[in-house]
């Protein structure tokens, strides 16, 4: 599919993929490498809660050649957190950058979401004024949506919670694009902000019109003319797969 072109970036994403067993993700690697040739500066992300990211798990990330983490830290508020049901606390979301830092990652992203119900300014500017001073190299930041069929849109829809006002969300935005000015990391899209030269190579992949190879359930592909999709369901991709097809 993608021709005798070198691999330029190799980014596992979807659901978690760091709750991957090591050997699953040994297996994924030593196909990856029989199966395309690698640049030399190839850039490897993976996407990791930081309840997965113990010690060894970030030594075995680094060891088979994972150089870039996106971490889904979502806040540094315990409060905010249960609000968004996540199984990490404040404590595990500052330790694991630290770790992280400490055994050699040095291209680091985390995800931030604003926009929450009873968040306030001042909130949100004490998430930010911990994020920068982490010493990390790329962060997304997202305003919660409520997606219809979920246990939030019910919520919302039965008045138990009120969704934040839009003129506080704007605030909230504002704060944070002029934060990150401030703190020299450049907006190169709506949510990504990257220290120079710490911009996504798989993002701008897409910006760019580069081909790309999308693997699993759902994951998209582009050959530099048109754009395929695999089947959503994971039986049917299975199916095809034992078929030798993608």
């Amino acid at each position: 599919y993608l021709g005798s072109s070198k691999i330029n970036s190799i980014y596992f994403g979807g659901g978690t993929p760091s709750i991957l067993e090591n050997r699953d993700l040994e297996l994924l690697f030593d196909k990856l490498r029989l199966t395309f040739d690698f640049k030399k500066d190839i850039e490897i992300s993976i996407e990791s809660n930081p309840d997965d990211l113990s010690l060894q798990k970030l030594h075995f990330l680094k060891d088979i050649g994972i150089n870039r983490l996106s971490i889904g830290i979502q806040s540094f508020c315990s409060k905010e957190l249960k609000f968004l049901n996540r199984s990490h606390n404040s404590k595990q979301a500052l330790d694991c950058i630290e770790l992280a830092k400490k055994i050699g990652f040095n291209n680091i992203s985390i995800d931030l979401i604003y926009g929450l119900p009873n968040q306030n300014l001042e909130q949100w500017s004490g998430n930010l004024e911990i994020m920068f001073g982490l010493g990390i190299q790329h962060f997304s930041a997202y305003s919660l949506t409520v997606e219809p069929k979920t246990m939030l849109h019910h919520l919302v829809k039965t008045k138990r919670i009120v969704v934040i006002d839009d003129f506080i969300a704007v605030e909230q935005y504002n704060l944070l694009t002029n934060q990150a000015k401030k703190n020299e990391f450049i907006q190169y899209e709506i949510s990504n902000f990257g220290k120079k030269e710490f911009f996504s190579k798989h993002n701008m992949a897409y910006w760019k019109g580069k081909k790309y190879l999308g693997i699993g359930p759902s994951a998209h592909s582009y050959n530099g003319i048109s754009r395929k999709w695999n089947v959503s369901n994971n039986a049917k991709y299975i199916k095809q797969i034992h078929k030798g097809k993608l």
